[in-house]
């Protein structure tokens, strides 16, 4: 990849996304990253990017065609004026930051600011990231190849033409990891509350959640074949299942209310 990049901010999601782009091909030399001295010295050393602190160290003969923003979103109220110059109809600004709309952007750097926002998750950080993006109308073609490149390097894309669902977007990849990792947690303790000895019941459940993840990936089959495919009639899965699959108490009742919940709570923080 050639793609000329400044990333402003490289915690634990940009500095995955910044390892998994060098390990997939990014000239190191076409990358500024801005932080904190020692990290930016860190990441000059180890990666061999440019680590700089603030956005008057990048030389002028540099022109990024992607400037992505991954620092926390209650920053960018404090910092995007800064970044006005940038605007060009070659730049393309990339926001991987919860809850900031286009408008929030377009509202500080101008209208005819190519922006994409975008949701990923956390996975991303082992490459097995899911992010949803949203383009303006202001975005070419060829902006949205690079961005959506970008992000493949960590995981799989989806783009949505319609902004407001990225608040639906949050609710099931964005949190959605966290709804997993709890169930492993109720697995493990079911397992606890019938008999398994507490370390043992985390490690099947554990397992067992990561399996069925690398199956689902690897099979070409839906997730309801591969749950049939388990299930013999009258079996003990299918016992376990008309449980889980009641139809007021069961899970899809249960996650329906948590995504929500999860949906109103991001169309508050973003309001």
């Amino acid at each position: 990849m050639k793609t000329r990049l400044l990333l402003v901010g490289c915690g634990k999601m940009g500095g995955a996304m910044l390892e998994g782009w060098l390990a997939r091909g990014l000239n190191a030399n076409n990358v500024y990253v801005i932080e904190q001295a020692e990290t930016a010295e860190n990441l000059e050393t180890r990666l061999g990017v440019h680590g700089i602190t603030e956005l008057s160290e990048m030389p002028d003969t540099f022109v990024p065609q992607v400037v992505l923003f991954a620092v926390k979103p209650q920053v960018l109220p404090d910092i995007l004026d800064l970044y006005k110059p940038l605007v060009r109809a070659e730049t393309v600004f990339l926001s991987v930051a919860a809850g900031r709309t286009s408008e929030f952007f377009a509202s500080r750097l101008g209208e005819t600011a190519r922006i994409v926002r975008a949701m990923p998750n956390t996975p991303a950080a082992v490459s097995r990231g899911m992010t949803v993006m949203f383009p303006t109308d202001y975005v070419s073609a060829a902006q949205r190849d690079m961005c959506e490149t970008l992000l493949r390097a960590v995981g799989e894309v989806s783009w949505i033409t319609d902004e407001s669902l990225m608040d639906a977007v949050t609710a099931v990849s964005g949190s959605g990891p966290a709804y997993i990792f709890h169930m492993v947690e109720a697995l493990a303790q079911a397992g606890v509350t019938a008999g398994l000895p507490e370390e043992q019941a985390m490690l099947l459940a554990r397992q067992t959640v990561v399996g069925a993840g690398f199956l689902l990936d690897e099979s070409p089959e839906t997730a309801e074949t591969l749950r049939k495919n388990v299930t013999s009639p009258g079996g003990t899965t299918a016992a376990a299942l008309n449980v889980l699959m009641d139809p007021q108490d069961g899970l899809p009742a249960l996650l329906t209310r948590a995504v929500e919940a999860a949906r109103k709570r991001s169309v508050e923080l973003a309001g």
